[in-house]
C-alpha cells in the first residue's frame, strides 16, 4: 500500500510537471501537426494519466491484510 501511494505521489507531482515541460517546449516548436516531439509528450501524458487512474483506483479498493 506505501508502495503504491509513494509511486502515486511521484507520478502526480515531479512527472507530471515534466511531462507539462514537455509539451510546452515542443509546442514552442511551432507546427503541431508534423512535430513529432508534440505528439510523443502527449502520448506520454496519456500514459502518465493512465497509470495515475490505475493507481488511484487500485488504492481506492486495497483492502490492507
Amino acid at each position: 500500500h506505501a508502495q503504491l501511494e509513494a509511486e502515486l505521489a511521484e507520478l502526480e507531482g515531479p512527472k507530471r510537471k515534466e511531462v507539462v515541460q514537455a509539451i510546452a517546449t515542443a509546442r514552442a516548436h511551432g507546427d503541431l501537426s508534423e512535430n513529432f516531439e508534440y505528439h510523443a509528450a502527449k502520448n506520454e501524458q496519456g500514459l502518465l494519466e493512465a497509470r495515475i487512474a490505475k493507481l488511484r483506483e487500485r488504492l481506492r479498493t486495497a483492502v490492507v491484510v
